[in-house]
């Protein structure tokens, strides 16, 4: 019932966006057109990664001389109003859309829009389950996961029972970085047993209550994944709050709980991401398009492994999130 009534508003948006097309002026150049406005939609806001995004595309808008603005829903999993924020960047003709989706499904019918009112978008982050997009600036999150399950099977000498706490499954990064840590650990480390992935929504309180179920339907359990800052956070204080001891926990992001978290020794690593670089590298993207420059279908930008012997290293600080 969720799907369809998203799918509705979807429709209804999509045919607004079009009637509201044929009679407004664009604001693609930002009224005199001499400064190109790029419109961007994240999947969240709340999490030190997204600042992090939005600061690296303000950095690189100035530098370019365009402007820029940066939304996105109160959590991860809000899709509906993902939906909304995209149809109105639509509405406002931008020059091109930055966009990563919570939910490609959701979204095609306005991204087919865009494509069809001739405003290119660039995916990031998670990316779009589509063609559309001209490029996507983004990490190789399936390489970065794999990574990830590398390490958590060297923390556990190849053995053991493994915990899975994914942010959601309907966005690129969520299928990816699940699907990565899994293929790794199943072709590697045939001694660590996987139990089945579970879904928090990106949330800190709704993974923490996941990762206490989990402990207490396995109390041998010996590793947990968090693919994402919300999903990490979320293990950590599930773990405390549980009083187990002597879980290995490898998490996705480089927020400052997580990064006090590894200092102190409660997380053992995790991979940070370049979310500056992922910011410059969207409205980069963005202003080639907009000037009919070709691009590479994607832009790598890049991750790290972290821990405690090398968070403080100046490669690794620079791509920290705080």
């Amino acid at each position: 019932m969720r799907r369809r009534r998203i799918l509705a508003g979807v429709a209804a948006a999509t045919l607004m966006v079009a009637v509201s097309g044929c009679s407004s002026k664009s604001d693609g150049a930002g009224g005199d057109g001499a400064q190109p406005y790029i419109a961007i939609v994240s999947k969240g806001f709340q999490h030190q990664f997204w600042q992090a995004v939005k600061q690296g595309a303000e950095k690189e808008a100035a530098k370019q001389g365009a402007r820029i603005t940066f939304e996105g829903p109160a959590t991860e999993s809000d899709i509906e109003a993902q939906v909304t924020m995209l149809t109105n960047a639509i509405a406002k003709k931008p020059a091109a859309i930055g966009f990563a989706a919570l939910d490609s499904k959701a979204a095609a019918p306005l991204l087919a829009q865009a494509k069809a009112a001739n405003i290119p978008v660039i995916a990031f982050d998670s990316g779009v389950d589509s063609d559309i997009p001209v490029t996507t600036a983004a990490t190789d999150n399936k390489a970065a996961a794999a990574e990830a399950a590398k390490h958590m099977s060297e923390l556990l000498g190849g053995k053991g029972k493994v915990a899975v706490v994914v942010h959601d499954q309907t966005s690129r990064s969520g299928i990816d970085r699940r699907d990565g840590f899994i293929e790794w650990i199943k072709a590697n480390a045939p001694g660590i047993t996987l139990l089945e992935p579970q879904y928090g929504g990106g949330d800190q309180a709704k993974s923490a209550d996941i990762t206490k179920s989990i402990i207490a339907a396995n109390p041998d359990i010996a590793g947990i994944y968090g693919s994402n800052e919300g999903s990490a956070i979320g293990a950590i204080k599930g773990v405390e709050e549980s009083g187990k001891k002597g879980i290995k926990i490898v998490g996705f992001d480089s927020g400052k709980a997580q990064i006090d978290a590894i200092k102190s020794g409660v997380m053992a690593g995790a991979i940070t991401q370049n979310p500056i670089g992922i910011g410059e590298q969207l409205v980069s993207a963005a202003m080639k398009s907009i000037k009919g420059e070709s691009l590479p279908k994607v832009i790598d930008t890049g991750y790290y492994w972290y821990d405690k012997t090398n968070v403080d290293n100046p490669e690794i600080a620079a791509v920290l999130y705080q």
